[in-house]
């Protein structure tokens, strides 16, 4: 499974058996089938224990079943043109939720789930040809478990979220991108307009990838002129005519790249979040200057991508990057990579500068890449250690073999923690307060939960956060499901909660799975209250 060492062992493989082509294409791809396989299998096992072990699934999740759901049944408005979220990763969960069936919240959590896991491990494909491209043979197993080592990976993967259905467009178009770079085939171009506008339909950040390619054949003039030339101009116009084509219809129909106001923040068509929104991870202080405001969206941008890559493996990226000497086409590879990684830093900076908010899961693209590096870097290591054990070309293997079981198992062991830590752990509380809602309560009554998750669990309507503040007014609005956090918070929602129930005590009480910190779920019946203003207007 383990190569020893980029274009010596592919050229160990060219031999063959009997010296035939035949021969040696089949060693090839037994080989990196080998690769795959096992790679495949330890993102499956990851993801799978993940899956069954998920307090609830994230709030975001909500989102996209209700959007399957709309799909169902066959709604254009409520699916495509009134949804926040684009369109791929709901129609992935409609797919699989009609492939295995299960009505109520548990099989739709399954479907959104099972949607999810399945790119996440299909996605282990094209981490490892671009990882082969970029660093060559003795990194692409151990990229792809390295990133399935990480913690946020696997979290983000096994739940209700479309970041794995993004990357696997994401990532096969990006290596379709440094395909292109290198030899200029034309069918490579078609390859990043189909899959960036895939990843496009699936989330906005799809777009960066073609306006990357542009950017990168604009930076290698010289290579136009002699590589490609008369055909440059053409492949300009693949690029951007196909993607106007793929994702063009839905943009006019939409009326805009993106419905959710953080576009519109980033692209400046919108204002800044309020000093304090709810979306902001800390509130703007008063009097805060530009300055300070972008010093602390960078300060965030850093510690999200660190938590995306890991601290450690960050380092060892460091040192994979130093290390390249690339030549001919690597150079326009990498005039690629860096053009996606500027530029995403950039709006990720500008996202928290602008919304307030920057959580490691809007890092994933450029972890995409130093994880590899990471790998890089640290195999850069195994061989000096070789070296210095004088390891014999015969035990070179098994040494790898063991190295790499180590880093991983050490990656996988210094954040245990994290990496065994339920999905959304401690919030099983909302879980809990569904079933009882469902059991206890009338389903004509409405649930003011701004969360949503009791609401799903529960099978009940009423008022989340986006209409919360209609809530006091409606009669039939008598329960409500809060935590301790959201009934103290200082927050605008958190006032009108505490409107809601003042004076009440709570007439059920759940408790999260966490030990140390268990999360409470408290449930209140506001039915005396509203039985007494109905009576005092009688």
């Amino acid at each position: 499974m383990f190569a020893t060492g980029g274009k010596d062992r592919e050229s160990e493989l060219a031999q063959g058996v009997d010296g035939s082509d035949e021969a040696r294409d089949k060693i090839w791809l037994g080989q990196h089938l080998s690769r795959v396989g096992g790679a495949a299998l330890f993102a499956t096992v990851v993801l799978g224990w993940l899956w069954a072990h998920t307090d609830v699934l994230f709030a975001d999740g909500l989102r996209y079943i209700a959007q399957a759901r709309a799909f169902e049944r066959g709604s254009s408005d409520l699916s495509l043109r009134k949804a926040v979220d684009h369109p791929v990763y709901p129609l992935a969960i409609a797919g699989v939720h009609w492939i295995f069936g299960g009505e109520g919240p548990e099989g739709w959590q399954r479907g959104a789930q099972l949607a999810s896991m399945m790119a996440g491990v299909l996605l282990v494909i094209p981490i490892y040809l671009v990882s082969r491209e970029l660093f060559g043979n003795t990194v692409s197993l151990p990229a792809c478990l390295l990133v399935y080592a990480v913690p946020l990976t696997g979290h983000v993967f096994a739940d209700a979220l479309s970041e794995s259905t993004f990357l696997l467009f994401w990532m096969w178009g990006l290596w379709g991108g440094l395909r292109f770079l290198k030899g200029g085939s034309l069918g490579w171009a078609a390859v990043v307009v189909g899959f960036s506008g895939l990843a496009y339909l699936t989330r906005p950040e799809g777009l960066l990838l073609p306006a990357s390619v542009l950017a990168a054949i604009g930076m290698s003039p010289i290579w136009v002129a002699r590589g490609l030339g008369k055909r440059g101009l053409a492949v300009v116009g693949v690029v951007v005519a196909g993607s106007a084509a793929v994702v063009g219809p839905y943009v006019i129909m939409r009326g805009g790249l993106g419905t959710k106001p953080s576009i519109a923040r980033l692209l400046g068509t919108a204002p800044k979040s309020a000093a304090h929104a709810v979306e902001r991870q800390r509130p703007l202080e008063p009097g805060q200057t530009a300055g300070r405001t972008y010093a602390l969206a960078c300060k965030a941008v850093i510690k999200a991508t660190g938590e995306a890559v890991t601290w450690p493996l960050l380092a060892f990226a460091f040192v994979g990057l130093v290390g390249l000497r690339p030549v001919a086409g690597e150079v326009r590879q990498w005039r690629l990579l860096g053009v996606i990684g500027v530029v995403s830093m950039l709006a990720l900076v500008r996202l928290h500068a602008t919304g307030g908010y920057c959580s490691a899961r809007h890092a994933m693209i450029p972890a995409m890449i130093l994880i590899p590096a990471a790998a890089a870097g640290i195999g850069r290591q195994i061989g000096r250690v070789e070296g210095w054990m004088k390891v014999g070309a015969g035990r070179r293997f098994s040494w790898e073999m063991m190295g790499w079981g180590i880093v991983t198992a050490g990656v996988v062991g210094v954040n245990a923690s994290g990496f065994f830590a339920p999905v959304n752990a401690g919030l099983d509380g909302y879980r809990q307060a569904g079933r009882w809602l469902a059991e206890h309560t009338s389903g004509e009554s409405h649930v003011v939960d701004v969360t949503g998750w009791s609401q799903f669990y529960g099978q009940r309507d009423g008022y989340t956060f986006g209409d919360l503040v209609a809530a006091p007014a409606d009669p039939m609005a008598r329960w409500v499901v809060a935590r301790e956090a959201h009934l103290k918070g200082p927050w605008g929602y958190c006032e009108r909660l505490r409107a809601l129930v003042e004076g009440l005590e709570p007439v059920e009480v759940f408790v999260g799975s966490v030990k140390k910190q268990p999360t409470k779920v408290y449930v209140y019946d506001r039915q005396p209250r509203i039985a007494g203003v109905e009576k005092v207007r009688r």
